[in-house]
């Protein structure tokens, strides 16, 4: 992504270039950025995309999408397809991108910008966030000192939220100032909010409501006290109020860094290419067509050859394909022992990873069912032309718009409004001052299907059976899972904490329930062994967990406990 804004960059550098006052300074490498002297708004175009982006990737397609069951992989896929979460996850990236995120905040406080200190401690919480939420504890306090601390104490989830929500506090105020008290601001250093300290004041209170909901299991109190503040003062705490509010970063498309993951302009291979691969679940299919859901054709095909099981075609076999339709006999149904895919029925149909082939499916829209197998599923629905990581036709694809280098339907999003009208619709289900329930419920599946441009059909779907409001937990978890495609981290984090949506697994998992975090890398458990040993020892296994000790992506962190 840093690749988009390569021309600002040299834009903004020049301007230090060219102020040289003597000829000591003539001398000094142009290409060189010293980090005593560097201005704060080079390092937030840097920062930006190095924290949204690869978010934004993994959310879209990473293991998360697959368990959460929004989509599958016709191959190489298989920790995306039954959880095989033996092997650890390196932070290495997100540290990475906190000693620029450090920089940033050290050069604001150093240049007295408190535009941009407010905008590093937002992005920090933002990866913080990120990190305890899927390890556990973590270096935080000591974090980011490099040589004066080269093995930092793991602190604990609690101290890290609790640092979280103090940082983004902190930002609500260096941001709440008049516009024209703000020095040093340049818009086109800014690729989410052109410099306007307003928006980015809101961007820091909605996260704060998704830290605090996140908190709303395993601390009670300490999130409803801090939701019912933000909400009940929303002069001294604005959060978004529309889609226009939403933390969004454009994609250019200049190159495979800096374009949607599965853009097939940078793919050698397009037929066994990224886009190809990416197939819809059956979990996600069976809710979308069951609510008849508008969204569904906006983000997956119809399968290109759909199957029959019909007479009709007898006399010229038992398995014909004749154009887009393949017909099958009864009779061969019989013979073959195939059994038709049944939402409630499938797992039991399917009793071992030996049956690859038993489940057909003769709808419209077909998804991969989760787990059901233990090898890469690109034979799933008699596919004919079988190809690890290439197109089944028999199986809903992605729509054409994933595979561009950008659009405007898909910009990396690091937190979207009508996340924020759920969080609060769950808000008032357990019982917070936040307003009507109801009334965040329905302005969630109304913005989101405003985005996604089928705003027609709310009327009409606000009123089915299932989405018509019910006032229940599942039903506003449902919802908000259907909005958080392409979100699936946040999803896998509300499923931790609620249970819903209800996830169905097939038999060929590696467990029979998902997994709750990821294990730590052993390249730290070995440098920082010490205070790596005392989180660790701080992990309680569940019954699933394995036989190698507390570090198991099945134990509970203390979020969990």
């Amino acid at each position: 992504m840093k690749t988009q804004y390569k021309l600002i960059l040299i834009a903004i550098l020049g301007v230090f270039v060219f102020s040289c006052k003597d000829l000591t300074q003539i001398n000094v490498d142009p290409n060189t950025i010293s980090q005593v002297t560097v201005d704060p708004n080079f390092l937030m175009t840097a920062v930006i995309p190095e924290v949204v982006k690869p978010y934004q990737d993994d959310n879209y397609n990473g293991d998360c999408a697959g368990i959460m069951s929004y989509i599958q992989k016709s191959g190489w896929g298989g920790t995306l397809t039954y959880f095989n979460w033996t092997d650890p996850r390196s932070w290495g990236g997100n540290y990475g991108t906190l000693r620029d995120i450090y920089l940033m905040r050290d050069r604001a406080k150093a240049t007295g910008s408190d535009f941009h200190l407010g905008v590093a401690l937002i992005m920090k919480s933002f990866e913080f966030g990120l990190i305890t939420s899927l390890w556990g504890d973590a270096p935080y306090s000591q974090a980011g000192l490099g040589a004066e601390n080269t093995k930092p104490k793991f602190d604990t989830q609690q101290d890290i939220f609790t640092g979280i929500i103090a940082d983004l506090k902190a930002a609500n105020t260096l941001l709440s100032k008049p516009a024209a008290s703000y020095t040093n601001i340049n818009p086109v250093a800014d690729p989410i909010y052109a410099g306007n300290p307003a928006k980015w004041q809101k961007l820091a209170n909605s996260l704060l409501l998704r830290f605090y909901m996140r908190l709303s299991t395993k601390s009670p109190a300490v999130a409803k006290a801090g939701i019912e503040e933000i909400i009940g003062n929303p002069t001294t705490y604005p959060i978004f109020t529309s889609n226009a509010d939403e933390a969004k970063l454009a994609y250019p498309g200049l190159s495979s860094s800096d374009s949607w993951a599965s853009a097939t302009a940078w793919d050698s291979n397009v037929a066994q290419g990224n886009y190809t691969r990416i197939q819809l679940c059956a979990g996600f299919r069976d809710m979308l067509v069951g609510y008849n859901d508008p969204r569904l054709p906006i983000w997956f095909k119809p399968v290109a050859v759909q199957i029959s099981v019909t007479d009709q075609y007898a006399a010229q076999g038992g398995d014909v394909t004749i154009g887009t339709r393949r017909y099958i006999t009864n009779a061969q149904m019989a013979a073959k022992g195939y059994v038709i895919y049944n939402p409630t029925t499938w797992v039991a149909a399917t009793p071992s990873a030996t049956t690859l082939k038993t489940l057909i499916d003769t709808a419209k829209y077909v998804g991969i069912p989760l787990a059901i197998s233990k090898t890469e599923p690109f034979t799933y629905n008699l596919n004919p032309s079988p190809l690890q990581g290439g197109a089944n036709q028999h199986v809903s694809a992605l729509t054409d718009i994933f595979g561009l280098k950008s659009s405007p339907l898909l910009p990396a999003k690091m937190i979207t409004y009508p996340e924020i009208c759920f969080i609060l619709a769950e808000a008032a289900q357990r019982g917070y001052s936040v307003g009507s329930q109801q009334t965040w419920y329905t302005n969630g599946i109304q913005a989101s299907l405003s985005y996604w441009g089928v705003s027609s059909s709310y009327t009409s779907y606000i009123a089915k059976p299932g989405v018509a409001y019910d006032g229940t937990l599942k039903q506003v978890m449902t919802q908000k899972y259907i909005a958080n495609f392409l979100n699936a981290q946040e999803t896998w984090f509300d499923w931790r904490k609620t249970g819903f949506p209800t996830i169905t697994i097939g038999n060929s998992g590696y467990k029979n329930t998902l997994p709750l975090r990821f294990k730590y890398d052993p390249t730290e458990l070995n440098i920082n062994g010490d205070n790596a040993a005392a989180a660790v020892a701080k992990l309680v296994p569940t019954a699933n967990a394995g036989q190698t000790g507390n570090d198991d992506s099945w134990s509970l962190m203390w979020l969990l406990q």
